[in-house]
């Protein structure tokens, strides 16, 4: 028989095999009484409730090692119609040394913890988290194997004690937080997390083995509720803000007001909706000077594509920043014509997401977008007359998810993303087709995609990329193999992003960890991996990579990471020459680097990060350092402040053409990027947040080349033209945020930003400081207010 049908049918032999957990069950109980949400858990329902889980296990890092009585731990749950109820006692016999900074919501500072997995399918898939600090500050997210998701915010309630006997947690979870099936008797995946920071331990209800790569699946069960009629879900957030904005030529007012709807279709489904969006207020974007051949890729800190999105992250060809992101055209110009306006943004109009999971598993994910049509304005320099052109049109994003879960650990996923502009301009479209497959003890997982895209523009274009890998995922000892063929024409860059194309590459990893803590380590993970990349058409090595790494948490919880970055062959980059078909020879190298995180539940603490990069070519090198203090003043006030150095020695990069010449540069560069962030909590609902940034770089360019056709260099003395850069940006953001009420919120934010960029390189760094706060500074101050209204809460006012 062939060795690939011999390891498809042993592949399956093992997924069908099932084995024996013991997973805890516990019985909801149902109530009538008004249970009020105080951290007391006095109430008689709590007092004659006699289901309580209890019995806690390690997870970290002594796995399976059973709690002790002095930090014995119990939990019961109570239901009605509207929310389920949990009351947790979390004993400790030094409640004195209990850890409880105050920081922002799902911010895990150094606090004890508590938390609730819910599984509402119980399918082993996706867990809705919910987490309370001993300073009663709420975290919450929503969880696969993959990701956790704490962009995803919903609205329950808690409150936690400090006792003489430990601390207590009260939360009430609304049904319209969670997702589960329509049947009159619920089975739902459930677990508890405590997490005691001054040891660091966790521990869990149900015994989460490590040894078994899969969390989720390992949960306990919740049954009892029964015949519940959860209220109608329907949710209205209306928002009004007002911007005051200033620089040395300008200052405007402008007033917003809009709505968001959230919309339960039924107990499993949801809409999401914005009627008039305002963004002004989601974090800066960090500029830098960008010499790569590549696009620059922004976070997404917009709140209605951060939120519950993880299911149109599948298959990761959605880049929601495309979405209100940069026109995609630039204006047609003649000889006598400049552009006096172009927009760096495109409006966004509106948008809507359905998502949610049908009883069989089924998850169905529908987003929509409308951008609105954007112009530049070009002026006629000699008459000085003025024109519109249309850069972008009025465009729709659309993304389609199908994904089809089962076994409670593997899927079926098919996604699409389409953009469509009015008229001529290009229009795109990109399908995927994935599976992920593990086998029921969790123990290997085999996974794969097709992914096709569709270009209709002045010429139409197909391509694909696909992938498969096979990995082992329990034990001591795992590894996996993959291998990835991307087409030359692939390009899914409407609505996601990539960079590479046109390549195939073969991977594995092989790597060793202990379960249990030694007498030096809490944890300890050796991985090696090994990579090679080659050109589709000439069939070159684009890398050739061994990379092994240590990671390990010492007994004191002092995290170390060190690697080594191995390329043994010369190789050739075909993305860096601009131009199709040409390459440069890039050669071996080898690089290092060193992280320390020291712990941190000390009031100071500290990172710290060398790297260091040595080239097969005379001069050419790369170091750089990070250093991070971090100073805990007490458990409302912190500041942390990050310092990143880079410098590039001897640099090769493209720089520009002469004629049908590639020229190359080789050049000095320098990175410094100063990070500050500072928080003080006035209470768990109130807090003062500083973020400040200063980022300055340069490219000094000594010598030019010529690109030949073997990827090789010759000099060129008669290029002249000056292409050295020096960049400096500052961003400041000063906010004071009160949540006055349930998912409601006063936020109050001044911003400070600046940018300044020449040809001119500046090395005195007093001097770049100086330029760009001499430079014209623009200043925001910004009042928002949005308030949570429950349709069942006024639905008898009207």
């Amino acid at each position: 028989m062939p060795k690939f049908y011999s390891f498809i049918i042993l592949f399956f032999i093992l997924f069908s095999l099932n084995t024996y957990c013991q997973k805890k069950t516990l019985f909801a109980k149902a109530t009538t009484e008004t249970i009020l949400i105080d951290g007391k858990s006095n109430e008689q329902a709590w007092i004659t409730d006699t289901n309580i889980a209890t019995d806690f296990i390690m997870f970290e890092p002594d796995n399976g090692k059973p709690i002790s009585e002095n930090k014995k731990t119990e939990v019961k749950v109570l239901y009605d119609n509207e929310a389920i109820y949990i009351s947790a006692i979390l004993y400790d016999n030094e409640p004195n040394k209990i850890q409880k900074e105050i920081t922002n919501r799902d911010v895990f500072g150094v606090s004890d913890h508590f938390s609730v997995s819910i599984n509402g399918f119980n399918d082993g898939q996706q867990d809705f988290k919910f987490y309370v600090s001993a300073a009663n500050v709420q975290m919450d997210c929503l969880a696969t194997e993959a990701s956790e998701d704490f962009s995803w915010d919903a609205i329950w309630e808690s409150k936690a004690t400090i006792t003489d006997f430990g601390w207590v947690v009260e939360m009430k979870i609304p049904y319209a937080a969670l997702r589960f099936t329509n049947t009159p008797k619920q089975t739902w995946g459930l677990n508890f997390m405590r997490e005691i920071k001054r040891d660091v331990q966790k521990y869990t209800w149900n015994r989460v083995d490590t040894k078994i790569g899969a969390v989720i699946t390992q949960a306990g069960t919740l049954e009892g509720i029964e015949n519940i009629k959860p209220p109608i879900r329907l949710f209205f957030i209306p928002y009004v803000s007002a911007y005051y904005q200033e620089d040395d030529f300008t200052a405007d007012r402008t007033f917003k007001a809009g709505l968001d709807i959230k919309y339960g279709i039924n107990d499993s489904f949801t809409l999401d909706a914005i009627l008039i969006p305002d963004f002004g207020q989601t974090k800066f974007d960090n500029a830098i000077l960008n010499l790569e051949p590549f696009e620059q890729q922004l976070e997404e800190n917009r709140p209605f594509f951060t939120e519950g999105t993880n299911l149109f992250n599948i298959g990761n060809i959605f880049y929601s920043r495309r979405i209100g992101g940069e026109p995609s055209s630039y204006p047609n110009v003649a000889a006598n014509e400049e552009v006096t306006n172009y927009s760096s943004s495109v409006d966004l109009i509106n948008a809507v997401k359905v998502s949610g999971r049908t009883e069989k598993g089924l998850g169905i994910g529908f987003l929509n977008a409308v951008t609105e049509k954007t112009y530049a304005t070009i002026e006629n320099t000699a008459t000085e007359q003025k024109r519109k052109e249309v850069i972008e049109p009025l465009t729709n994003y659309n993304v389609i998810v199908l994904d089809q879960r089962f076994n409670q650990n593997s899927s079926v996923s098919f996604v699409n993303t389409n953009t469509t502009r009015n008229g001529s301009f290009r229009d795109a479209n990109v399908s995927a087709l994935l599976f992920d497959l593990s086998t029921k003890a969790n123990s290997y997982n085999l996974y794969g995609d097709f992914k096709y895209s569709t270009i209709n523009t002045i010429e139409d274009y197909n391509g694909f990329k696909s992938s498969l890998n096979f990995a082992k995922t329990s034990g001591q000892y795992r590894y996996s193999f993959s291998g990835r063929y991307t087409s030359k024409s692939y390009d899914n860059n409407d609505l996601g992003i990539n960079y590479y194309t046109n390549f195939y590459n073969l991977y594995s990893n092989i790597s060793y960890r202990i379960l249990n803590p030694t007498k030096s380590f809490n944890t300890f993970k050796f991985f090696n991996e090994f990579s090679v990349t080659y050109d589709n058409t000439t069939g070159k090595l684009q890398e050739g990579l061994y990379k092994p790494t240590i990671k390990a948490t010492t007994k004191r919880n002092h995290y170390y990471e060190f690697g080594l970055d191995i390329k043994p062959f010369e190789a050739y980059d075909f993305y860096e020459p601009r131009v199709d078909g040409r390459y440069l020879h890039l050669p071996k190298s080898i690089g290092e680097y060193l992280g320390v995180e020291f712990n941190r539940n000390n009031a100071f603490t500290f990172d710290f990060t060398q790297s260091f990069t040595k080239y097969d070519q005379e001069g050419r090198y790369i170091y750089g350092i990070a250093i991070g203090p971090k100073y805990r003043v007490n458990d409302k006030f912190s500041i942390y402040l990050v310092a990143d150095y880079t410098h590039k020695i001897n640099d090769l990069g493209w720089v520009g053409f002469e004629n049908s010449d590639i020229i190359i540069g080789k050049r000095n560069r320098e990175v410094l990027q100063n990070d500050l962030t500072g928080k003080y909590s006035i209470n768990n609902k109130m807090t003062l947040n500083l973020t400040a940034r200063y980022y300055w770089s340069y490219s000094e360019n000594k010598d030019f080349y010529t690109l030949q056709d073997n990827g090789s260099l010759s000099e060129n003395s008669t290029y002249i033209l000056n292409r050295n850069r020096n960049f400096n940006s500052w961003n400041l953001d000063f906010s004071y945020s009160w949540w006055f009420a349930p998912g409601s919120e006063l936020s109050i934010l001044y911003r400070n930003y600046a940018q300044e960029g020449s040809s001119t390189v500046e090395k005195r760094l007093n001097r770049n400081l100086k330029t760009v706060f001499d430079s014209n500074m623009t200043n925001i101050l910004s009042v928002s207010v949005r308030y949570f209204i429950d349709y069942n809460r006024i639905k008898h006012k009207f």
